[in-house]
């Protein structure tokens, strides 16, 4: 399905609605329905449970949203925390200017694809599509330039240069996708933080930040964690929670929001440990994903430009409608984290090692990943329109959510055959109070049997239980599958036994150990 009928299906379904919409809406912000925060739950969830329920070296918590001041001085978010920003002065629309220059690499890469298809169609069975990217001149003139534009972006991005940015805008004569104008405005530094006042204090000294990342909560508390859980080095910490950042652009749906949901782990190893640790994360995070969604849509990517305190950078990108784009970072932080807040903080925040009968500060692997873009890949690449028979023999079309049962909003729906036959509604209403202590269940009623079918395949209920007159003479009940349709009668005594294996979080669990 393309990009707007994902977004349009998310508020007719109740996954996801426009913040404030009855004012017109406020920008970037989103608020989860029904079924959304059902899915993100789940998804949060599944998360969470790979972290401290497969990991005995990895503990759970909850930090502050507000911090004091410092700790963002600390962690260089208050010096450092920029996105380069342009104006179309024509249009008046504001860009991040790399994003722009990554979009015309992104043309660029769309001009192999079509060639490569191209010489597909041409050369059919034969074809090597890895011989004609390193052969044919046209392909290769596309990648050189495009090389050759990444390397001079990430050394302006590492630098710091405003102008070379500016410069690579004029000389690629990108103009802006509204107006189509090459009128820009000089490029300059935005910090994305925002700031709010504490009670009624007012100027520097009582200035507070809602915090732009999760993982400063963990760093100030690695000793309070480390000492009450009685934890040796490696070890991790992990928190979901809410982070803020004022976006120069933020667009794509909820692929980029000014308030939005992290899923971080810090995991803290010896000095020297670092790369060794930092692989095994990169293999661990592809495997939870793997469990969810196809290999063929998942690509590591490394960083072009290491932020400073990095020694090892990798995205993990998934394939939405719009690109391969960043889904997971994994990061090798160094000390810096630590380092940091002890020399500000003037506390020792350090690790005795009895191994090494030695003091230092550990080093930091990450793990984060954004519970909305997760979310995201979930929606584009489980929903999908397919061709299905019908009753009568006949086939018709139907929107399908096959998200993996386990992450379903809804695990199970029940169906009287009709609605206005008392003995069947009150068998099916017996039976949804049966089945509901055991999993998220939907009573529905309304409508003929095949339309209710269509909206329960909407929102990705994975069993339909519909209960017919022979129900009332057998006790059996009909079971419909989802993704193939397939339709048994099971006693409904056997319902729990039968559900419950394929709904659990435990099949997506045993599936990362794999």
């Amino acid at each position: 399905m393309d990009f707007k009928q994902i977004v349009s299906h998310c508020k007719e379904y109740g996954f996801i609605f426009q913040s404030s919409e009855i004012y017109d809406g406020l920008a970037a912000v989103y608020d989860y329905g029904p079924y959304g925060v059902e899915l993100k739950n789940n998804i949060k969830n599944y998360w969470w449970k790979s972290m401290t329920q497969l990991h005995d070296n990895i503990v759970g918590i909850d930090s502050a949203i507000f911090m004091h001041p410092k700790t963002w001085k600390a962690s260089g978010h208050v010096d450092a925390f920029n996105d380069p920003m342009i104006d179309n002065k024509d249009s008046k629309k504001r860009y991040r200017a790399d994003v722009l220059i990554e979009e015309y690499m992104d043309k660029l890469d769309a001009k192999v694809e079509k060639e490569l298809k191209k010489a597909a169609k041409r050369f059919g069975e034969s074809f090597d599509a890895a011989m004609y990217k390193e052969t044919n001149p046209r392909v290769q003139s596309y990648l050189e330039k495009k090389d050759a534009i990444a390397a001079r972006l990430a050394q302006a991005m590492t630098d710091g240069n405003m102008e070379e940015l500016k410069a690579m805008i004029i000389d690629l004569e990108i103009a802006c996708p509204v107006s189509g104008s090459r009128n820009w405005t000089d490029v300059r530094q935005f910090n994305l933080m925002f700031s709010t006042q504490l009670g009624n204090i007012a100027g520097e000294e009582g200035k507070l930040y809602l915090r732009p990342e999760t993982a400063q909560g963990i760093f100030v508390n690695f000793l309070n964690v480390q000492k009450t859980t009685r934890q040796k080095l490696p070890f991790g910490i992990a928190q979901i929670g809410k982070a803020f950042r004022n976006e120069i652009v933020a667009r794509q749906f909820i692929f980029r929001m000014r308030e939005f949901e992290q899923m971080e782990m810090q995991f803290f190893v010896a000095p020297g440990t670092e790369m060794e640790w930092y692989n095994y994360w990169k293999d661990m995070r592809l495997k939870w994903h793997h469990a969810v969604t196809p290999a063929e849509k998942l690509r590591f990517h490394d960083h072009d430009n290491l932020a400073h305190y990095a020694n090892a950078a990798v995205d993990i990108q998934f394939q939405f409608p719009f690109g391969f784009k960043e889904l997971e970072g994994i990061h090798s932080r160094t000390d810096f984290d630590l380092s940091q807040h002890q020399e500000l903080s003037g506390k020792k925040l350090q690790y005795f090692d009895p191994e090494r009968n030695e003091n230092y500060v550990p080093y930091v692997v990450e793990t984060s990943i954004g519970c909305d873009r997760m979310f995201l890949t979930m929606i584009s690449n489980c929903l999908m329109e397919e061709t299905v028979p019908d009753a009568d023999g006949k086939e018709s079309k139907r929107i399908v959510f096959k998200v993996p049962a386990a992450l379903a909003p809804v695990k199970v729906a029940v169906l009287p055959l009709l609605k206005n036959k008392e003995a069947l509604t009150e068998k099916a209403r017996a039976v949804h109070q049966l089945l509901n202590v055991h999993f998220p269940c939907q009573y529905d009623e309304k409508d003929a049997i095949g339309r209710r079918y269509r909206r329960q395949d909407a929102i990705g209920t994975p069993y339909c239980i519909t209960i017919d007159f022979d129900t009332l003479e057998d006790n059996t009940v009909t079971i419909r599958e989802r993704d193939s349709l397939q339709q048994e009668r099971v006693g409904i005594d056997q319902l729990v036994e039968k559900i419950a294996p394929k709904v659990s979080m435990a099949g997506l669990l045993a599936k990362v150990l794999e």
